[in-house]
């Protein structure tokens, strides 16, 4: 199974998602993709993916921005493997300047993002890979949002795919839909 786990105020309408899911359907794959709308809060995002993983068994996550934190994360606690798009690599710094009111992207639904949550990103924070290689790290150079040499140097190591120009939105998704399923082991 391939979990995917959109980034902050996204959500499953993403054109990554979207692609992803389709591609995986395309191949008779589709009962093999999940991808939730996840909560706000890291504390319950994490706990709706664990009790994704539990109920579906083998899995491997793939996590754009946001979706990359919480996939490093699921993958050190149950020894899986994870594709990292444009991941933030240390959440709570990174967000501290959204703290206040947000609006999802594809709902419009607001929601309110604080110190609680910017605490619960902590919490999840890996410092280190136990075991890189179960990574592939998917950066664009030129991510406007986050600096992707954070993500080359925290995982070094690990599979990466370092890619001039482009954007935070990762511009040649559709280029590595095959790759990352065949990653999986799902070809």
């Amino acid at each position: 199974m391939i979990l995917y786990l959109h980034g902050f105020t996204s959500g499953p309408a993403s054109h990554k998602a979207q692609a992803l899911g389709a591609r995986m359907r395309n191949r008779g794959l589709g009962d093999k993709f999940v991808c939730p709308q996840l909560p706000a809060s890291p504390r319950e995002a994490i706990a709706l993916a664990e009790g994704l993983i539990a109920r579906h068994g083998a899995t491997t996550v793939v996590g754009s921005s946001l979706g990359g934190y919480y996939s490093t994360w699921l993958a050190e606690k149950f020894d899986l493997k994870a594709v990292l798009v444009n991941p933030a690599v240390v959440a709570h710094l990174s967000l501290q300047k959204y703290i206040g009111p947000q609006r999802w992207l594809y709902t419009g639904e607001a929601f309110e993002f604080g110190l609680e949550q910017i605490e619960e990103l902590r919490a999840i924070e890996v410092p280190v890979l136990s075991k890189p290689e179960r990574f592939w790290l998917l950066v664009e150079q030129g991510d406007e949002t986050l600096d992707y040499r954070q993500a080359v140097s925290r995982y070094a190591g690990a599979r990466q795919t370092v890619l001039p120009g482009g954007d935070h939105s990762f511009t040649r998704w559709d280029d590595y839909l095959d790759p990352i399923i065949e990653f999986a082991g799902l070809a």
